[in-house]
């Protein structure tokens, strides 16, 4: 067994896992050479060790044996088995969960590992992320701290309560995803009108990355930024009347509220 050890392990290297390792490179966080993983996934292993210096571990264990700190990085389903595999190895380290619907509580049940949850998405690999984190009954302030050095070098980090982590997944984890159907939507919507496919989603995505930008620079309320852009009777108020009517806004509440109640189902599946 090498005897090499890492101050970062990840079991699991897949699109989001995977996102925070390339976010933190980015970042400067840490180097490649910091980093070891257990992907099996022979096209994902290879895409992340074209990062030089990204170590690979034999297998599970041997990344518990390596690495200080390990984040988990498998499927919900998985997560308590790969805890199971390496319990004995992970006494007294931190294991932060990257998934969503598995409780400190049940991780907890199966090693004495010092637990935290981060919920996070993948737009960490561009150091764009909104992430929360959780603690478990054994995490420490030092764990919380570095916790939050992590994520913070990645984007926007808070701390919550983890009874709040499945609304969080929903905002954060699931709503990339709404965020680009509004994108693609935009940009058909462009397309119909008579622009070209790639021009329309050209502009759609420059246009809600402005957007983002500016309401995060200004600080103002979406409401305050869309009187700025609202003159009576004009286009975009032709525009909001339409999406009023449409019911986009109860579209989109009702996609978080669904995706939240889906992590809470996950988390009595995983229980």
């Amino acid at each position: 067994m090498p005897s090499q050890t890492y101050p970062l392990g990840f079991i699991g290297a897949g699109k989001l896992a995977g996102s925070v390792i390339r976010g933190l490179i980015r970042a400067g966080f840490c180097s490649p050479h910091e980093i070891v993983i257990r992907e099996p996934n022979e096209q994902t292993c290879n895409a992340l060790l074209d990062e030089a210096g990204i170590a690979l571990a034999n297998d599970n264990a041997n990344l518990a044996d390596r690495a200080e700190t390990i984040f988990i990085g498998v499927k919900p389903g998985l997560v308590l088995n790969v805890i199971k595999e390496i319990a004995q190895k992970i006494d007294h380290k931190l294991v932060i969960s990257l998934a969503a619907g598995v409780r400190t509580g049940a991780m907890e049940s199966i090693a004495k590992a010092r637990f935290m949850r981060a919920l996070t998405n993948t737009p960490s690999a561009i150091c764009l992320a909104a992430t929360a984190i959780a603690s478990g009954n054994r995490a420490t302030r030092e764990d919380v701290d570095l916790a939050r050095k992590i994520f913070n070098a990645l984007g926007v980090v808070v701390e919550v309560d983890e009874k709040q982590i499945d609304t969080v997944t929903a905002l954060a984890g699931s709503a990339p995803a709404f965020v680009y159907k509004i994108i693609e939507s935009l940009a058909q919507g462009g397309e119909k009108m008579g622009l070209a496919p790639e021009m329309a989603l050209r502009l759609a995505t420059q246009t809600v990355l402005g957007a983002a930008q500016l309401a995060t620079e200004t600080k103002m309320t979406p409401e305050e930024l869309i009187k700025m852009v609202v003159t009576p009777g004009g286009t975009t108020a032709a525009g909001l009347a339409v999406m009023d009517r449409l019911g986009t806004s109860a579209s989109l509440i009702a996609a978080i509220e669904a995706a939240t109640k889906r992590g809470a189902e996950m988390a009595r599946e995983n229980a």
